[in-house]
Formats: structure tokens, sequence, C-alpha cells
């Protein structure tokens, strides 16, 4: 089998305006390139934008190889809709975006001759999504070509047998009876080889790897199997790895427990859309990995095959989850009136996509779907979960809003197309579904979202669709926790979406009850849509806080919109003991300015303290630490001593004074345990280019920090300034920063500095060196890198 990259020299054109057509390579996302509007249907969940209908073309040759071959394309994602057409005629069909798909065109093609294959995704259906969906070919598409004898695609599983003693199975389905000969190899070194005959029906061979090293997460240790089967090789990359679940000792991956430490995380990658570049993809998790992460949930659709790739290498963990409706409506037009006719065939396509990988640990049906407190939705997620249990062998889960079923069974955010089209000739949204829960924890708080979920009603709304479960995924039922453990003995619990202040309470709970799995906090990192649901922006960033055209993204993340760690992220490794104690104030700079308000955040607080001119201005001090005792200082000034509080933070209320700000762990006898500084700078003011790396491939992008610091590089959080870039031998994909409420967008040469930082993100255009040039007020900058 031969598999080619089929991204380049693509045309795309919206059906809508047929003469306006560019040219692309794929992965491509049309979306972020339209107009946003107070008109668009899809509103502040797709981030204004309008939703359009779209066209991709390509023209290729069919080579005489081609003769006699089997030629397959595959399409990892299109959103949405898509239609397939070879040479005018319809191949293909799939309604569902974010499943990959394959296409046998062998006998509609050409031999000897040009060929036409056009793809048509369709878009402007809105609402259909609540949150950023993107629009086009946001995937790679591959081309496959296979001998007439072959094994099947995807037709090469792996699966782990014994950890101790390493051994797997090896299972290979073939089109037709042949010879093979089976090799399991790390690098260039053969550590088991054998052949057989199959009849052309699937078979299973279990090999012995006595000396391999396992998959983890610490060592994510990989091999390749290669199939040589009637003159034609196949091969599929794996690690080796056993995973269990139980009550009594938890999740276990080769025998060894772990707590799930988890982010929830959307499929977009930030300034540039939905595009699923790989090196995007790879960036997002190590970026996650970086910030004290074992695991993500693919909320609330299946991920690329980059992302998993990324997870297999660096050993991050995967919940891949299905969909985000089932047969009850979040959106007019969202999935839910094709999903029962389609769930079969998604969950296998699913399956096939994850099974080798060793990162994929387990799988979610649905995310908040309130169809788990009726008759019908129990017994469809019993359904769903034997079939997937046919599949695979890994455990299934699925993300139930604990509270949100018990007011949906009492009537409250229930969709119905009467009030779906009453809003739209009022022109004024009516919020349904996870939107409704969302917005009630908006105003309320996160505490009576939590406390509701410990009502009677929750239980009872939620508990026969739990029993059909290998695992009970809680949305925000953390006070329910020590209840549950000890009314469902044997109930396996998962946190599938928390809030971040909440970090702290999990983790000591989990460490003392092995049936409490793990937590995935909402969200790892901040996305496009569902405009400003987690933000917490000051008014002196943001003109209003309606959450209309000019907001961009949601807000949510623990790394916020360019991948950079807020102080968020430091709290999360002090309450998972991967740090002992850190430091973050409120921007003195915006000392008493407004702030939009979000149950998804824990303060406006930044790591930094910086602000020279400020002197005396008012700010908040948060240390993060499980101390008994904290102390702070301001230049061997002591503030004030504190117990941090349940969720291990303690506040300081002070005045901003140039220097150094230090917290003391202190024990219960007032000895120091341990101490953290931020500092502040000089007055200089420095414009600094920063790439992430000093070289790429052709095939990798180039993100490039801009930020203005003093002379020593210390980040000016105050600065917040017009930069304009200038490129060569490179094209400027994307260029803003981390602020939820930006009007420009990303598809500009000028970006301001959000606290003091901005990210530019640039593809090269052929070997040699990217040539970066900035100037703004302040000053001029340039940087480098090399491509290889």
């Amino acid at each position: 089998m031969r598999k080619y990259d089929f991204n380049e020299n693509w045309l795309v054109y919206e059906i809508k305006n047929p003469n306006k057509i560019k040219k692309v390579t794929l992965p491509h996302d049309a979306m972020i390139y339209e107009e946003r509007s107070m008109d668009s249907l899809g509103g502040k969940h797709i981030a204004w934008h309008r939703g359009g209908d779209y066209v991709y073309e390509k023209t290729f040759f069919a080579p005489e190889d081609y003769k006699d071959k089997i030629i397959i394309l595959e399409f990892e994602g299109a959103y949405k809709d898509a239609e397939v057409y070879i040479n005018d005629t319809k191949v293909m069909y799939r309604p569902y975006g974010y499943t990959n798909f394959y296409v046998d065109v062998t006998k509609h093609l050409k031999i000897g001759q040009d060929n036409t294959l056009k793809v048509t995704v369709i878009n402007s259906d809105q609402p259909n999504s609540r949150w950023y969906s993107g629009s086009g070919i946001y995937r790679p598409v591959n081309l496959y070509i296979l001998p007439p004898k072959h094994v099947k695609l995807n037709g090469l599983k792996i699966k782990t047998l014994d950890y101790e003693m390493p051994k797997i199975e090896i299972m290979v389905d073939t089109n037709a009876p042949g010879a093979m000969e089976i090799q399991v190899l790390d690098d260039e070194k053969i550590l088991y080889s054998t052949t057989r005959k199959t009849n052309g029906d699937p078979i299973k061979i279990n090999a012995e790897l006595p000396n391999a090293s396992l998959w983890d997460i610490d060592n994510p240790k990989l091999y390749v199997c290669k199939v040589n089967f009637e003159g034609g090789q196949f091969q599929t990359r794996f690690g080796i790895r056993t995973i269990e679940c139980d009550s009594r000792d938890g999740f276990r991956l080769n025998g060894r427990r772990v707590l799930l430490l988890g982010a929830c995380i959307h499929h977009d990658n930030g300034l540039l859309g939905a595009v699923a570049h790989p090196f995007a993809e790879y960036r997002k998790i190590k970026l996650l990995k970086q910030a004290g992460y074992n695991a993500i949930r693919s909320a609330h659709n299946p991920c690329s095959k980059a992302l998993l790739d990324a997870c297999d290498e660096l050993g991050m963990l995967v919940l891949d989850e299905y969909v985000d409706m089932w047969y009850i409506h979040k959106n007019k037009y969202d999935y839910a009136d094709k999903m029962l006719d389609w769930w079969r065939q998604d969950l296998k396509d699913m399956v096939d996509k994850d099974y080798n990988h060793p990162s994929v640990i387990m799988y979610s049906i649905g995310n908040e779907v309130a169809e788990t407190s009726q008759k019908k939705g129990i017994e469809l997620c019993e359904k769903m979960t034997k079939y997937l249990k046919s599949l695979d062998y890994r455990p299934v889960t699925c993300g139930i809003n604990i509270f949100f079923n018990y007011l949906y069974s009492l009537g409250f955010g229930v969709y119905t197309d009467k009030k779906a089209e009453k809003a739209l000739k009022r022109k004024k949204h009516k919020a349904v579904g996870s939107e409704f829960f969302n917005n009630l924890a908006g105003k309320l708080g996160d505490t009576t979202m939590k406390l509701g979920a410990t009502l009677r009603g929750s239980d009872r709304k939620t508990r026969d669709a739990f029993q059909k479960l290998d695992v009970a995924g809680y949305n925000y039922g953390i006070l329910r926790y020590k209840k549950d453990l000890k009314k469902y003995p044997n109930r396996v619990i998962l946190g599938t979406e928390t809030f971040c202040k909440d970090a702290g309470l999990f983790y000591d709970l989990a460490k003392q009850n092995p049936a409490l799995i793990g937590d995935f906090v909402w969200a790892g990192m901040d996305y496009l849509g569902e405009v400003g649901v987690g933000a917490w922006v000051h008014q002196c960033h943001a003109k209003d806080f309606s959450y209309g055209v000019g907001w961009m993204s949601a807000g949510s993340g623990r790394l916020d919109l360019t991948g950079k760690p807020t102080a968020e992220t430091a709290y999360t490794k002090v309450a998972f003991e991967q740090d002992n104690i850190r430091i973050a104030a409120q921007p003195v700079h915006c000392s008493g300015i407004k702030t939009s308000p979000s149950a998804w955040k824990m303060s406006d607080t930044i790591e930094s303290w910086n602000y020279p001119g400020y002197e005396g201005k008012k700010t908040i001090v948060e240390v993060y630490s499980r101390a008994p005792k904290v102390a702070l200082y301001i230049n061997d000034k002591k503030i004030g001593e504190k117990r941090p509080n349940k969720n291990y933070v303690a506040y300081f209320k002070t005045r901003y004074y140039s220097g150094v700000l230090t917290a003391i762990g202190l024990d219960q006898d007032g000895k120091e345990l341990y101490r953290s500084s931020l500092h502040s700078g000089d007055e200089q003011t420095v414009l600094r280019l920063e790439p992430e790396q000093a070289q790429i491939t052709q095939k990798d992008l180039a993100y490039v920090r801009v930020r203005f610091t003093d002379s020593n590089g210390l980040l000016k959080p105050y600065i917040h300034n017009s930069v304009k870039l200038i490129v060569e031998n490179g094209t400027l994909l994307a260029f803003g920063n981390g602020c939820p409420f930006n009007e420009r967008g990303y598809l500009t040469d000028t970006a301001e500095t959000y606290f003091g930082e901005a990210l530019a993100i640039i593809r090269p255009n052929e070997k040699g060196t990217i040539s970066v040039f900035g100037g703004s007020e302040l000053g001029t900058a340039k940087t480098e890198i090399k491509v290889l």
C-alpha cells in the first residue's frame, strides 16, 4: 500500500459566489475568512461568522500505474454534510463534520487522463453548533493506492495482552486469501517475525516480545508492526500497554494506578481557526503536557489523527468523544436529525481511527445529552455502549450534566422548533440545552450548579444511564462524589467536566478513593466561539460585555488562545502536587476597572509584578500553596500571613511597589518550607520577536511570540501597543493575541499586544531562512527561523 499527501493545489469558492476562486493548501478553514456580523444566525456560538456553503476542487492526473490498483481517498474531516464527486459523479455523502471517511474512486477514474475531484460542504444552515466549527476540508486528505490483494484499510489491529511478560495480539484482515509475513520492529531492529497463510478471513496471532518496553505517560515508547502480503506492504504504529478500570483499584495503566489529570479541548487551533495542521495539533498537546495535564477529552467530537499521533509520542492519554447531541436538538440545524441513522457508522469509524493508538484509553458517547434522563435515551445509551464494546476493549463513558438532566425533566432548557422559529422571527436567541445550563452558571455562579447536582432529582434522572456505562461521567458533579462513592460502591466516577477552582478538592478525594479516577477541567486551552462564556476581561481591553461581534473566543482556557499558560495553570500545578508554591496578582494597570464575569475563571490574576509607574496602586495577590500557612513580602516587608483555604489559595490585599514580591510557605511552627518570587524590571522598553523553535521543516509552522519587555527580557504586561510584521520566505497565516475580545481578527499583519504580548504563525515558503521584521511606536525587532 502506498499513501500520499493529497493536500496541495486545491481551489475553493463559495457556492453563491463561484467566480471568486482561491487556491489553497489543505487543511483549510473557509469560515475564518468570513465577515463577522450581528446578522450571523450562528451568533456568539461561531464568533459571529456568517456560515457558508463551499466547493473544493482539485484536478489530478491518474497515471497508468493506477490501472489494476484500488484507489481510495480519505477525508479526515470536512464540516459538514460533505458530498464528494469524481468527474461529476457523486460517490459519497457524509453528514457528520467530525468523522473521517473513505471513498473508493477506482471505478470512476479516467486512467491516463486528468480527473476532477469536487467536494461540497454545507454550513449556511445556522445555527448548527454551540462552538466555532469552521467550514470546509479542515483536516488532511490522503490518497491510498492498494494492490488487488491487500490488507484492508484499518485491517491491521494491535492489542496488548500482557504487560508483565509483554505480549500482543495482532489481527490482520485481508480482502483475499494469500501468504503474509508479519514483523514487529523497533526502528530497524526486528523483535518478532512470523509467516502465515489466510483464507481471506481475519486471523489473530499472539506475539511475545520479551525485551520490549512499555508505553507509558512518562516513557511513550512506540513500535511498528509491518505486514507483507502478496507483494504489498502495510504497517501501523502501536505501543505496548494495558488499561484496566474498576471501582476497587481505579484506573490502571500497565497495572499501576494513574489519576487522570485531564483537560477538555475543542478541535480548533486558536488563531488558525479550525485548521487541523499536524504541527499545530502537536504543539497544543505539548503545551498541555507542560501545563501538568496527562489526559485530554476531545470535547465534543472525535479528534484528528494528527492529535492522536502527538498524544502517542508525548504520553498524553485520550478520552475520545463522539457527539454533543443525540436525537434532541441543542440548535435547530445540528446533527440531531441525522444521528440515529448514522451513529453506528460514526462509532465504527472512530474506533478504526483510534484502535492502534496507545494514548486512547476510553470513549465517550456524548456530552450533556439530556436524553439520558428518558427511557428512549437510556436504551440508546445501552445500545451504543454495547456496540462500542463489540468493536473495542476500551471502557465507555458519557459526560452527563447531572443537574441539567433534572432541570430538563422539569421542562427547563427544552428545545422545540416552535421556540426556535419564534426566536428567529424576533431576532432574539433563546438558550436551550447545554447553553441554558452555561448561562445559568454564569448568572448564579458555579456553587449553585454544583449544589443542584446534589438534589435527589438529579440522582434519579442520571442513575439509570450510569448503570449502562463502564464509567459514570459527571459534568460539574463534584459535590456528589463523597455521597455517591458510598451509595454506589461499584460505580467508577470520572469528572468529565469540572471547574478549575475545584482541582485541589478533587485531587485530595481521588487519592483516597480509587473509584474516582480523574478530572477534566473546562477547558485546557481557550477556543473560538461560545464567546465570553469563560472570559474575565477588563473593560480597558473590551468595548463592552455584550459578547457581540468584537468577541472571538470563550476565554475559558488554562492556556490562552495563543497557548500561553495563565495563572490558573500555576494554581493547578500546586493543586496536583506538581509545584509547591506560586504567586499571581491582579494586573495593577487594570486596578479598579470592571471585568466580565464568568463561573469558569478563578480570577483575573496573572503571574507578573512588573508595573513601573504604577506605584501605590491597589491590587490583590493570590498565593497558591498546600503549606499550612503562607507569608507575603514586598521588598522584605511583611504584608501578612494567612492559611490557604480548602482550595489551597490565600488572598492578600495590598498595593504595588516595584521590587520583589515573595511568598513563603510555612509549616505549623512557622518554619520556611519553600518560597516563590516575582520581580519588577527596569524602565527600558524593548520589542522582541521570539520564535518558539529556532529551526523547523518545510512541513512545520513557525510560531513567533511578539513581546514588549525590559532590557533583560522581563515581560511588561501593561503595554497594549500595535505591532506590524513583515515576513520574508514565509506566509503569515495568523497574527493576534490571547484576548477573547478582538475586533480585528487574526488575518492581518498588524496586531495589538495583550498583557504585553501577541503571537504570529507563519508557514514557510521554501527551505532556507524565514525573516520576520516587527515595527511599533516603541521600537523595532527582527528574528530568523531556519527551514530545513
